[in-house]
């Protein structure tokens, strides 16, 4: 397709990007922290880390990994957490030591983080200790020799660190007892006395992330994320940002969890290149304490998805705040609702800029300008060096205004999924086209529209549920002959999972299936309303057929 768009670029937003100015992520860091070596790179809960000291520390964290554990280039390593401080010293650890990230959900239950650790074949892992007890039970099913335990106020100030300790710990009693072999975040610096980082030598063509999403279908499965794939979008995001901000300049409220693509390119990697603060929200449900932080830090950029917008805005305190100096709120992760958009810009005073990503993409594929262009109910323009096409049932492109499934390609499109061939051509063609399973059309300005899905994928506040994990796992409950998982329309978040059951004897009760799936599925997976049914419609060829029973 023709790059029609182009003509709507703002000003100051380049039609390409060059990546070549980069040799890596870690590259892009240290220049990162050179240049705004001054400057406050994150904070949290009123703790402050520069630029400066965030160099520093990952230093020591590479050497532990590489000195201590004895870690090599290509080795994966897992990380468990919030949105800390301790996450981006070993997130930036980790990549200059040129080990590959696997990001896992800490709300994950032991068998979602068994899958995951076991299928990118983790060999350490840095896990806060609130969920060291679910690390226990799935270890030894695990490729994991190396385990790195950190508390929740490790890289606060010693007595604030002691304080927060206790009461997380002894007071609020949200450290499940755990017995595991493991080193502490807190003896990095006396475990590398006497030892010297070996710097590692890095290309673009190397692997950074195996970054875990549904894809396409059933199970979660780990996309290949390169250094050029990072480095692209990094450099995508920073020119779609030119309009409205300056280097050094910006504030930045994280509130969306830093293990989901959509934070850690956006905010953790993208904007930190530019010398900007990322405010790190732990607890974004406590949607009070979050409104305090906005007021509090007043912040320039805000990343969101729908639902959390929805909730400051119900928030009584939040709607009288001013907020002068913020200059955009973008969206991403889920359909932006109208009313909410249309409601944020009467109480803020800004627009609320919806974007459209996929993790296969490291996410970032299109995102409306930031010029006062935008256009509501659009995910806006492809960013630079992104090319788009809309094909049908048969892969044949389609004219602009016509609806078909959405196809990428760019230095963003990942180089597959691990250990997953299969999958991999499903999705990725052989001259690197990324089908979306999306179903979009483009409007003569360029902009685009995503009209449907063409997969089962229900979308529950940004995050991707696959009906096929969801079945798979209830089927292993002895009182439910059939399941058929869909998503159903949700005020709050979009979708939520409802199921049909065909039990296999009349006692089996909701509360019985509802308990089952809390021990098993993380909390947005599982289902929101059950159906008892005698039987579920089905093919002739006996496939369960889902969008019926929609």
């Amino acid at each position: 397709m023709e790059r029609i768009w182009l003509k709507n670029y703002p000003k100051g937003v380049a039609h390409d990007i060059n990546t070549a100015k980069y040799n890596s992520v870690a590259d892009v860091f240290k220049q990162a922290c050179k240049t705004h070596a001054s400057l406050i790179a994150f904070t949290n809960m009123g703790v402050k880390l520069s630029y400066n000291d965030l160099d520093s520390r990952t230093v020591e964290l590479a050497t532990f990994f590489q000195k201590v554990w004895g870690l090599k280039k290509g080795d994966a390593i897992a990380i468990q957490m919030p949105n800390l401080l301790q996450y981006p010293i070993v997130l930036f650890g980790a990549l200059r030591a040129g080990l590959v990230v696997v990001n896992v959900n800490p709300l994950y239950t032991p068998r979602e983080m068994q899958f995951q650790l076991k299928d990118s074949g983790a060999k350490g892992i840095v896990i806060l200790a609130n969920f060291a007890s679910k690390l226990q039970e799935v270890l030894h099913e695990t490729n994991i020799k190396n385990v790195m335990v950190t508390e929740l106020g490790d890289s606060f100030p010693p007595l604030k660190r002691v304080i927060t300790n206790f009461v997380v710990k002894k007071i609020k009693k949200m450290v499940p007892h755990y017995s595991l072999e493991h080193s502490t975040f807190l003896e990095v610096p006396e475990k590398i006395k006497g030892l010297n980082f070996d710097e590692v030598p890095l290309s673009l063509q190397d692997t950074a992330f195996y970054q875990y999403t549904g894809g396409t279908t059933g199970v979660s499965k780990g996309a290949i994320l390169t250094h050029e794939n990072i480095v692209a979008n990094l450099e995508q995001i920073s020119e779609v940002m030119n309009p409205k901000l300056r280097d050094g300049h910006e504030v930045i409220i994280t509130a969306l969890p830093l293990y989901h693509i959509f934070s850690l390119t956006v905010n953790c990697l993208g904007l930190f290149k530019r010398g900007m603060t990322n405010v790190l929200i732990t607890n974004p449900r406590d949607i009070l304490a979050l409104a305090k932080e906005i007021n509090k830090s007043k912040p320039t950029v805000l990343t969101v998805v729908s639902t959390l917008l929805g909730a400051l805005l119900e928030n009584e305190k939040f709607k009288k705040m001013k907020m002068p100096n913020l200059k955009v709120s973008v969206a991403g992760g889920m359909a932006l609702k109208g009313a909410v958009a249309i409601k944020w810009k009467e109480v803020t005073g800004t627009s609320v800029i919806e974007g459209y990503g996929l993790t296969e993409a490291s996410p970032v594929v299109a995102v409306n300008p930031l010029d006062g262009t935008d256009k509501l109910g659009t995910i806006g323009l492809p960013i630079p060096s992104t090319e788009i096409k809309i094909i049908d049932e048969e892969g044949k492109e389609l004219p602009v205004g016509e609806a078909g499934e959405l196809c990428v390609k760019g230095p963003q499109v990942m180089k597959g999924y691990l250990n997953q061939p299969g999958e991999t051509k499903q999705v990725l063609s052989s001259d690197g086209w990324l089908r979306t399973g999306d179903m979009a059309v483009m409007g003569p300005d360029g902009f685009l529209k995503i009209v449907d899905r063409k997969k089962d994928m229900i979308l529950v506040s940004g995050f991707n549920v696959y009906p096929n994990e969801v079945e798979e796992v209830l089927m292993h409950h002895p009182g439910i002959a059939e399941v058929a998982a869909i998503g159903i329309p949700d005020h709050h978040s979009g979708e939520v999972v409802k199921i049909f059951v065909v039990p296999r004897n009349p006692s089996v009760t909701k509360e019985e299936i509802m308990e089952y799936a809390k021990k098993e599925l993380t909390g947005y997976k599982r289902p929101k309303e059950i159906e008892f049914r005698k039987e579920l419609p089905k093919t002739n060829v006996g496939k369960i057929l889902r969008r019926a029973l929609k």
